[in-house]
């Protein structure tokens, strides 16, 4: 399927224009012409979001990057020509501010291919749904409409330069629907004494991946076991938690309902399955369950962070990543008034700021870190873990 004219011109390079003025400009590339139809319906359900391009493989989306300004690409792994694979680093050398989301069917091949994507610069991926989830209404429509409108927004005050056609212009600037130069309010950080923790809880949706790499790198030899929540469908936290083993050189995998805890050792939520504990601070227990999703999300990082706060009180540490939403500050809540601890990433090195941010506008942070200092400030300062 050919190129799909834009419905409106190109974006004027006005950092004056507002978003109510100027939807989200999205471009999808798949080599399913009804796939790609049925995913611009979805998207354009939502009045803020424009499909402004269409097209059937990387070439093609390279070829369009010049001519049009695009926020976010939905970009499908495998297709005939120049594959999603192929195409994204080009994509992300053309277009440096564009936010991309991989898409494919739910196999651990997919998977993995979607998880070494991520490593070279893919913002997000999401799993192809069935017909007839593309075709009604439901979880992924919400999903891919939510992933859309937030990583698209980062792409627009992220102020990069890209190029159209033989000239470089600045990428227009949209503001957030707020008063123009209105000071963000000053977030308050806890004064706690620090103290060794029993247990380091960690959760993450959008960008976490590469972010609990970068942080769980410099946990190696830690007496803690680690329970993590990332969001992640099925078959992803498996292989997650493989390439956490591997690069971070942590024994890591799925937690397992009714298997103690283990010093020194990583458990992941399993996909669409919550994963909470209980037992005593001296034998906790991992209990998995299939009730109903928090904050629309399954697994979610509030359950674990309640049972986990009720269990180990003033004796846990929980880190909250990049990711959209606010999963994570109930939570949160919960393990400050037990007397535990929280640290959250900072905007800046953030990919979302949603997650650790609703954490760290909400008072709960002792510590508010880059990605690459929360690793060493952790395992140094909290664990007291030699130098």
């Amino acid at each position: 399927m050919a190129d799909i004219p834009p419905t409106f011109p190109p974006a004027p390079p006005n950092p004056e224009h507002r978003y109510a003025d100027d939807p989200h400009r999205i471009m999808v590339v798949d080599d399913s012409a009804i796939i790609r139809g049925l995913l611009t319906r979805i998207l354009e359900s939502d009045p803020a979001i424009r499909v402004i391009s269409s097209v059937s493989e990387g070439q093609m989306a390279l070829n369009a990057l010049k001519s049009h300004v695009i926020d976010v690409i939905v970009l499908d792994i495998e297709m005939p020509g120049m594959d999603g694979m192929t195409a994204l680093p080009k994509l992300i050398e053309s277009a440096p501010q564009v936010k991309v989301i991989m898409t494919s069917t739910l196999t651990r091949k997919n998977a993995e291919i979607s998880l070494r994507a991520l490593e070279m610069g893919a913002a997000d991926y999401i799993s192809k749904p069935s017909s007839r989830e593309l075709t009604g209404t439901g979880d992924f429509q919400r999903e891919i409409i939510t992933k859309v409108k937030a990583l698209a927004m980062v792409a627009r005050t992220c102020g990069s330069r890209r190029r159209l056609g033989s000239t470089f212009i600045k990428q227009r600037t949209i503001t957030p629907p707020v008063q123009v130069n209105q000071p963000k309010p000053a977030l308050s950080i806890r004064s706690q004494t620090y103290r060794i923790p029993s247990l380091i809880a960690i959760g993450s949706s959008t960008g976490g991946p590469q972010a609990l790499f970068e942080v769980l790198r410099h946990f190696q030899g830690l007496p803690q076991p680690i329970i993590i929540t990332q969001h992640m469908p099925p078959t992803f936290t498996a292989i997650l938690a493989d390439h956490i083993q591997k690069q971070c050189g942590i024994p890591c995998a799925e937690g397992r309902h009714g298997e103690p805890l283990v010093a020194g050792r990583i458990y992941i939520a399993p996909g669409d399955t919550h994963m909470t504990l209980s037992g005593t601070m001296e034998a906790p227990i991992i209990r998995l369950n299939k009730e109903p999703p928090e904050n629309y999300c399954r697994p979610s990082v509030d359950p674990m962070m309640r049972s986990a706060a009720k269990i180990f009180g003033n004796n846990m540490l929980s880190i909250i990543l990049t990711g959209m939403g606010q999963d994570g500050m109930l939570g949160c809540k919960q393990v400050v008034e037990s007397g535990g601890m929280v640290i959250a990433q900072d905007e800046a090195s953030s990919v979302v700021w949603g997650m650790p941010g609703a954490v760290a506008q909400a008072g709960l942070c002792s510590a508010i870190l880059p990605l690459t200092e929360i690793g060493p400030f952790v395992s140094k300062k909290i664990a007291r873990r030699p130098a």
